[in-house]
Parts: C-alpha cells; structure tokens; sequence
C-alpha cells in the first residue's frame, strides 16, 4: 500500500499539472490562476490577503502582480489615507480570464469526484478540510 503522504502529493501533481496545463492556453503562468480566483471572491484587496489565502509568499505575490499589470490582468492603487498598502484590483480583461479559470476549476472538481457518489464527494470534502485543519493549526477555528 502507498503512504497517504504519497497519494496526497501524487494526487496534487496531477490536479495542479492539469489546471496549469488549461491555464497556458489562456496565456497565464503559474500563480496567476489562484490569484484570479482570489480577486474574483473577495474583489479589491491587498498583497498580504492575497498572499495568505494563496499561500503564496508575499514578495513572490508582488512579481506575480507585477506580470500581471503589465499584461493587463490587474491594476493596483493606493487608498486615500493608506499609503502604504497597494490594493489589487481585476481589469475587464482580468474578470474575463478569472471567469474562464472559473470553468477549469469547476472541471478539476468534476475530473477529481468523477468516480465517486455524492456521498462521497461530501465525505471527501469534509476529510480533506479536518485534514487541512491538523496541519495548518488556524484551520481548527474555522472547524470549531
């Protein structure tokens, strides 16, 4: 019998070489597809939130970012009274790649739970977050 550290890792590979696989035709590069689907559930937001919800470094967030704004992605302002703090925004042209990203993670999902009931899906779910929880110790609040 395999590990389950090595199912769980073999498994990521697989899902994550898929979607970064779909995302180059769309013309992003790693990173950029979790931080649209960032943008597009909590909209307007800093490089630390995007960062942490990523798990994504910061200082690589801001090259990410940087690429980003050149291709036209996103656009980052400083807020009156906050000079500090850049906050991330989605152009047009971002919205619409983030939506498409949308779609491949929606056919991840479908990729991953093709061969298991709803039932399943639901234990799976509900495994992976207590999973989650024991290894990222502020996921245990949110469980609580």
């Amino acid at each position: 019998m395999k590990s389950l550290h090595y199912l769980l890792m073999k498994t990521h590979t697989n899902v994550n070489r898929w979607i970064l696989g779909q995302a180059s035709t769309l013309g992003l590069s790693p990173g950029q597809p979790k931080i649209l689907e960032c943008l597009i559930a909590r909209g307007e937001c800093n490089q630390k939130t995007i960062a942490a919800d990523c798990e994504i470094e910061q200082a690589t967030v801001g090259s990410i970012l940087s690429r980003m704004e050149r291709d036209g992605l996103v656009c980052r302002t400083r807020r009156e009274g906050n000079r500090r703090s850049l906050y991330v925004s989605l152009t047009p042209r971002g919205r619409h790649l983030g939506e498409q990203m949308q779609e491949i993670f929606r056919q991840a999902d479908d990729m991953v739970c093709a061969n298991l009931t709803a039932e399943q899906q639901e234990q799976l779910e509900a495994l992976l977050e207590t999973v989650l929880a024991s290894v990222v110790p502020e996921r245990k609040e949110v469980l609580a």
